[in-house]
């Protein structure tokens, strides 16, 4: 049968569509700027047609209607990252977090976590019928694969990203049209002390090294100060504008890659429309779904392999928590610990955990003697490399506990290293 006719057969609105969703059903949510928010309003308009609809995502950019008072009856949110606008969700007790690692989220779909419904977002078909997930390539086309319903949201604005991002209009169960902007996410406020952190960040890259890099400030500050390296490469989980300003700056080639030589290598895209458009039929990018990129032994094989991430606490071991403040849930892992993993099967390989000195406007020390109760380790102490602050660098690979503590209390903010001292005495029974 012509894909055409495929095409108009499964055709209808968004409100037909989420009819199709049923009480008690897993609903899987396209990832990020992803988000088929079209489709989302017309299941929450229907909300009174449901009862427990589980609602799973990572990052989401949209206004996250089902997660507010009064959705309770109908909807539960099951967060497998928490972003700004699910944590008083998962705080309240209203949604739930579920602890995994971005790599694993589609063999979790598939086994522990069956999916009834999928909800992804997708370009417009070309000449083959084939649609491009366009931004969100990640869990969402794995979610797309293992839903027994698939409902999507074809976009004329959705990018046409090239690699293993493409899916037949036969595979969809229902189709709804919706012309509208994808998500855009303005680039962060880079402040003074984030800029010195970027530049330390930028010191520990080298001519033709492969970058992975994190979401936020402090990867946006590195990328700020890369400007005088040649041949970077990436192979990362996103990339954002950044990245875009150093490919047309010529510093970002990929020229140098041992693997996937000549690509720009990830698994999602958040930023504006300078990125949205620089990616379109680009064949410069490859996007794969987040089992590949992320996997530690594929990312492994890129020789020089680089990860920059960023984190909320350190404490004198080493241990790294980048996800919660104490029992709250702030965060998650996303890719972190598969990149930082990655790394050490690289070849030349380094990770490089990044993050200001203090919190609350100084109040608080980021490196402390043990993290606060409560508080998850995400990165641990055999796996940490590079500790990075505004006032210097700490590598904690392969150095006992003692020259750790002493390497990142060197690194502290000048307020707090007295205090952080005493802790090493009373700890190690040494002078400082």
């Amino acid at each position: 049968m012509n894909w055409k006719t495929v095409y108009s057969r499964r055709l209808t609105t968004a409100d037909e569509a989420v009819k199709n969703i049923k009480s008690g059903d897993r609903v899987a949510i396209s990832h990020a700027a992803g988000e088929p928010s079209h489709i989302i309003s017309a299941m929450v308009s229907n909300k009174e047609s449901y009862k427990d609809v589980e609602i799973v995502h990572m990052v989401p950019l949209g206004g996250c209607e089902y997660i507010k008072p009064g959705m309770e009856p109908y909807f539960r949110h099951n967060a497998l990252f928490v972003g700004a606008k699910t944590r008083e969700s998962i705080k309240s007790g209203h949604g739930d977090f579920t602890p995994c690692y971005f790599s694993q989220i589609p063999k979790m779909f598939k086994n522990d976590l069956p999916l009834d419904v999928a909800l992804v977002h997708v370009s417009t078909p070309d000449e083959h019928g084939y649609c491009s997930f366009g931004v969100a390539v990640d869990y969402s086309k794995p979610a797309a694969e293992h839903a027994k319903l698939v409902i999507a949201q074809v976009n004329p604005r959705m990018p046409r990203t090239l690699g293993d991002t493409f899916m037949h209009v036969s595979d969809f169960d229902f189709i709804v049209e919706h012309d509208a902007p994808i998500i855009e996410l303005p680039p962060p406020q880079i402040t003074d002390v984030e800029k010195a952190i970027g530049e330390n960040c930028a010191s520990l890259v080298r001519d033709g090294d492969c970058l992975q890099l994190g979401i936020g400030a402090i990867p946006d500050a590195a990328l700020m100060f890369l400007k005088g390296k040649k041949d970077i490469g990436i192979h990362t989980e996103m990339f954002s504008d950044g990245v875009v300003e150093l490919v047309e700056a010529g510093v970002v080639t990929n020229r140098k890659k041992n693997f996937h030589n000549g690509k720009l290598v990830a698994t999602f895209l958040m930023g504006t429309k300078r990125l949205y458009d620089f990616v379109h039929n680009n064949p410069m990018v490859s996007m794969y779904p987040v089992t590949y990129t992320n996997d530690p032994y594929i990312a492994g094989q890129n020789d020089n392999l680089v990860s920059i991430n960023s984190c909320v606490q350190v404490d004198l071991l080493g241990q790294v928590c980048s996800e919660s403040v104490g029992t709250v849930q702030i965060s998650a892992v996303g890719g972190q610990v598969d990149f930082v993993r990655a790394t050490a099967i690289s070849n030349g390989g380094r990770s490089i955990i990044a993050m200001p000195s203090t919190a609350a406007k100084g109040s608080f020390s980021k490196i402390v003697p043990v993290l606060d109760e409560g508080a998850a380790v995400t990165t641990n102490r055999y796996d940490v490399q590079y500790i990075v602050t505004e006032y210097g660098i700490a590598n904690l690979k392969n150095r006992s506990t003692r020259d750790r503590a002493r390497m990142l209390i060197n690194i502290a903010h000048p307020d707090f290293r007295d205090q952080l001292k005493d802790e090493f005495e009373k700890r190690f029974k040494a002078k400082f």
